[in-house]
């Protein structure tokens, strides 16, 4: 009986602990499904603090250790997917810099260009030539 407790104070201590990442993982991805479904708005660690209750600064290391990179940095790279997809889409480089949550096209190109080596511009018109020759051969 005696054996019976030790085990069961394990077993509750372990779940304890569980539980507590347990909501740590929720939080971070309930912010990861918000970025998702709002990337082009601003967001901002304020904004997530205050959805989550709690600190901003604990929510930047929650989602580092979580994801390996700050909430910026993962906005950053949701909105660089989802601008080359527009551009292959034939949307032009400042309906794609606005459709993303960039304020500006120069700011937006500055970082695309930083991100992929290439311009918006660029970019689009490589997609362009590289669909344009497989409908040639």
């Amino acid at each position: 009986m005696n054996k019976m407790t030790f085990y069961q104070k394990e077993i509750n201590r372990i779940k304890g602990i569980c539980h507590s990442n347990d909501g740590q993982i929720q939080t971070v991805i309930g912010m990861r499904n918000y970025m998702e479904d709002n990337f082009d708005k601003e967001l901002n660690l304020d904004l997530f603090s205050h959805i989550r209750f709690t600190s901003k600064f604990h929510l930047l290391r929650l989602f580092k250790k979580y994801y390996g990179q700050t909430p910026r940095q993962y906005l950053i790279d949701k909105r660089i997917t989802k601008s080359k997809s527009y551009l292959r889409m034939g949307m032009s480089v400042s309906e794609t810099c606005y459709s993303i949550g960039f304020e500006s096209p120069s700011s937006f190109s500055t970082l695309f260009k930083k991100k992929t080596g290439k311009t918006p511009t660029d970019f689009q018109k490589e997609q362009f030539s590289q669909s344009q020759s497989k409908v040639d051969s």
